[in-house]
């Protein structure tokens, strides 16, 4: 039959694609029980698809905040040194960190949480042959390679006029803002508070709940960032340096009535000032004995660690509240497949406006291991975001 001619056309040229990327350079990471980091660009093997899997040509693989740890460990950056080749990276790890990641001691490892490209060969189910061609985005945590294989439920399908540049950041940052909102609506809260606001992944929350008309606090650490977030449009932004911090986020979660906080930071007193502002807003209006303070759950979820210092309790919160972790897998884990296809479909249908990366800057292999450069990503600052292209140059 015609479409059955079709389709072996259709295998015949698959094959040939297969046959032109057997061979992928990679970067892996390693730190041995020595105390040597060594992160290294290596040439391996493609593997052939299987039926539910796509090759993807990579474009564009962003390095998040949340890649450094996977790639460095606790390894000090500092005393990097680049070997003559420009294809490994070495640092020391002080021997009193190495028992904190025992675990992934003496191991070479894949690292690249996500990554946009375009797909060059799959396997032969039909949703796998309809995606040649396609631009994807991708989460495999082994994003930073000229190609990659991935089952096609690790993938959200751009649109045709998407670039992978565009596309490049399409889960980590854009699925943890929406998570943000769906957490919020899941435990009854009515507003949210969001520390390190003027992030890339800030920007894209403030649009978001600017959207859909949820009250959002936004806790910076400098003026600037105060501007470029009322510029976009925020109400609700405080300076977590100003003398008048604690007053200030008093009346920002006064006005909005938030009882959900997204910590960035981590470490030191921010959760508690965040408890104790909420917590003081609860009990305004309380008359008589107040013992265990307001009936309104009070939570703080901690998803980043920008200061990896001890989380401070100063106790002045009453009895109902709680601090606790958010990772996105996990609370991905917790909603039906209809739902995580919806979110995915967002983040398609708004990449270029909800979900814009605001800059990049493209890196190659060799300038993503240059000591320099690592020492810029790594610093984690609020601004560009650097982007691997492992196709580039």
């Amino acid at each position: 039959s015609s479409s059955s001619a079709a389709s072996d056309v259709y295998k015949r040229q698959n094959h040939d694609r297969i046959k032109k990327v057997n061979k992928t350079k990679q970067l892996f990471t390693h730190i041995s029980s020595q105390g040597e980091l060594n992160i290294t660009l290596k040439e391996v093997d493609v593997p052939k698809p299987k039926p539910h899997e796509i090759v993807v040509q990579m474009h564009a693989a962003p390095i998040n905040p949340s890649d450094m740890w996977p790639m460095f460990g606790p390894a000090d950056l500092s005393k990097a040194t680049l070997s003559d080749d420009k294809t490994t990276l070495t640092a020391p790890v002080h021997p009193g960190m190495l028992p904190r990641i025992k675990s992934r001691l003496d191991q070479t490892l894949p690292i690249g949480n996500e990554g946009a490209g375009v797909v060059v060969a799959a396997g032969d189910s039909e949703k796998a042959q309809a995606l040649l061609g396609k631009t994807v985005a991708v989460l495999t945590g082994a994003c930073y390679t000229q190609y990659c294989c991935v089952p096609i439920q690790a993938c959200i399908v751009h649109h045709d006029d998407t670039t992978p540049l565009a596309a490049a950041s399409s889960f980590v940052n854009p699925l943890t803002a929406l998570g943000m909102v769906e957490t919020m609506r899941m435990e009854g809260h009515k507003a949210l508070v969001h520390t390190a606001a003027a992030s890339s992944l800030g920007i894209m929350l403030n649009k978001i709940c600017l959207k859909e008309g949820v009250p959002l606090v936004n806790i910076v650490r400098k003026q600037e960032q105060v501007d470029l977030l009322t510029k976009l449009g925020a109400k609700y932004v405080v300076n977590s340096t100003s003398e008048t911090f604690k007053k200030d986020l008093y009346k920002a979660i006064d006005a909005t009535g938030a009882t959900l906080a997204f910590d960035a930071i981590g470490g030191g007193e921010l959760a508690s000032d965040i408890l104790s502002a909420m917590e003081a807003v609860g009990s305004k209006d309380a008359t008589g004995f107040n013992t265990y303070g307001s009936l309104d759950n009070k939570q703080v979820y901690i998803y980043g660690g920008l200061d990896f210092s001890p989380t401070t309790l100063n106790r002045a919160f009453g009895m109902t509240w709680g601090v606790g972790g958010w990772l996105l897998m996990r609370f991905l884990g917790k909603l039906d497949a209809s739902k995580v296809a919806e979110l995915h479909q967002r983040v398609a249908d708004e990449i270029n406006t909800t979900f814009a990366i605001e800059s990049s800057v493209e890196l190659t292999f060799e300038e993503a291991l240059t000591p320099q450069t690592v020492v810029k990503y790594f610093a984690k600052s609020t601004g560009g975001k650097y982007i691997l292209n492992p196709n580039m140059g």
